[in-house]
């Protein structure tokens, strides 16, 4: 159970906040004076996280259960670990706090009590059971709280059309009543889309103009900020009432997200893709559609068989049904309104990396060193990396210097690449990178003292974050989605895309 909940702005300021219980700590004292300023101490606490503790402390904890040992507390060193705060943290009031990042937001919440962080923070991709009794709850406890700061972002997210600072401002009426409506003295209730939509009565309010997909110039492409409205088919783009009938359409995303680490000869060492395949429905009727996939795809390395698309392991969600799925890779489900996923697959081994880096560096002095990147697109001329950013720390209060020159390719656009002293790395941009092209950075760093073997340790690894539309590095590919029973006059707009973003793309320099 939650005590508090609260959504705070990439400022720390409380855009949202919630009390279910009385505000007790452990210790049984009043705190009232806690409930005031608790974010604020919450939002200090992530953002300038020090994670100090004694050496003494520890061996005091370990010395606890022994017997005969003398205490070790005389003497103490204390140690300094700096970093991003864990989702998980207990604060001097003596509360337990959870949160989770969302789109530059904080969502939040305390404990008074001791809950294990499964049953607050989303660990695994499942939807939550909804509609029990109170009694029920008491026992579904951990799989309802599972994913419940996570949940209450997506129906956020649902509702309001965008998750952002400015949509919950906008509607933090609607947001307060789907709260009332979630929990309830700080156990789960009603946390799916489609059964909060007997008990909202509000209107959202849309942040931006939501293009509407029927009036295309192209009537086979589609807006990508389409899929960002509410899922109350009653409000138009300007949050009010509409007569007319609404779009029935649905969107599908299928997202991979690459964890690439190359040599610094550009060889791969470790790769992986975490995929899966993601839906927003806008349907009217709720009627149950029929996906294909790839005939020839291939779940297990083991399996003995071989295809063009081969995944290590694939988990659906439950409303999806298997029945033809062994057969004809068809599967059929109802798509529950909102946001949800449909599957998600692995995939390990070797893959064509659709970017390869080459580093190379030169002591050109004791005191100069030249780091030369390389960076080639190795995916097709047609597609691009848009919004890439290459990053490389160097040595901290060892750098006096760095000057960096870029040799572009054509189609590059705009791209620039500095070092930032403050933060001890050089940060090269780009807003789009071609398929086929190469881009490469010459950086020429002056050290304070001689370079050695651990100033040259201190320098990388280099990390790229890109994203490429229309593009998945798998092959995995949805052949149809269609509406599995005829029904007259009912022709959906169907939507598909491809996204391939990077998780963890790494080259040791």
């Amino acid at each position: 159970m939650i005590t508090n909940f609260f959504v705070l702005s990439p400022r720390g300021d409380t855009i949202l906040a919630k009390q279910y219980r009385s505000n007790e700590s452990s210790s049984g004292k009043d705190m009232g004076a806690h409930e005031r300023t608790h974010t604020e101490a919450f939002f200090r606490k992530i953002k300038f996280w020090d994670d100090t503790k004694s050496v003494a402390e520890d061996a005091e904890d370990i010395s606890t259960s022994s017997v005969g040992i003398e205490s070790s507390s005389s003497t103490s060193v204390t140690t300094k670990r700096m970093g991003d705060a864990p989702p998980v943290f207990v604060m001097p009031d003596g509360l337990t706090y959870f949160h989770i990042r969302r789109n530059g937001l904080v969502l939040g919440a305390s404990s008074a009590r001791n809950v294990s962080p499964n049953t607050v923070l989303e660990v695994i991709t499942t939807y939550v059971i909804c509609g029990l009794s109170l009694i029920r709850i008491s026992f579904c406890l951990s799989p309802l709280l599972g994913q419940l700061l996570s949940t209450i972002a997506r129906i956020f997210k649902d509702y309001c059309g965008t998750l952002s600072e400015e949509a919950l401002r906008k509607n933090f009426i609607l947001c307060y009543e789907l709260l009332d409506e979630m929990i309830d003295f700080g156990y789960p209730q009603v946390t799916r889309t489609e059964n909060l939509k007997s008990f909202v009565y509000n209107e959202p309010i849309v942040v931006d103009s939501v293009p509407l997909t029927g009036n295309m110039v192209n009537p086979k492409t589609a807006s990508a900020a389409a899929v960002h409205k509410p899922v109350i088919s009653s409000v138009s783009a300007n949050g009010r009432k509409t007569t007319g009938q609404q779009n029935s359409e649905i969107f599908v995303d299928i997202l991979e997200r690459l964890n690439v680490l190359f040599s610094n000869n550009g060889y791969v060492l470790n790769s992986t893709i975490d995929g899966c395949i993601q839906m927003k429905s806008y349907l009217a009727g709720n009627p149950e559609l029929r996906l294909a996939l790839n005939e020839d795809l291939v779940i297990g390395k083991n399996s003995g068989r071989y295809g063009s698309v081969c995944v290590d392991d694939m988990n659906f969600n439950d409303c999806v049904n298997r029945n033809e799925f062994e057969s004809a890779r068809t599967l059929s489900f109802i798509p529950p309104d909102g946001e949800f996923v449909v599957l998600n697959y692995r995939i390990t081994g070797e893959f064509s990396t659709p970017f390869r880096i080459f580093p190379s560096i030169e002591e050109v002095s004791p005191t100069k060193v030249e780091i030369t990147v390389l960076i080639r697109a190795e995916m097709p001329s047609n597609h691009f990396g848009a919004n890439v950013i290459v990053e490389m720390p160097m040595p901290p209060g060892v750098t006096a210097a760095a000057s960096c020159s870029l040799i572009h390719a054509p189609g590059t656009g705009h791209a620039s690449a500095e070092y930032i002293a403050a933060e001890h790395k050089i940060v090269w941009t780009m807003k789009k990178f071609p398929g086929g092209a190469e881009q490469t950075m010459k950086v020429k760093v002056t050290l304070n003292k001689p370079c050695t073997t651990q100033i040259r340790r201190q320098m990388g690894p280099i990390n790229m974050c890109f994203e490429i539309p229309m593009y998945n590095v798998s092959n995995l590919q949805v052949r149809y989605l269609r509406v599995a029973e005829n029904m007259v006059g009912y022709t959906p707009y169907r939507w598909v895309r491809y996204v391939t973003q990077s998780s963890s793309y790494v080259c040791r320099l």
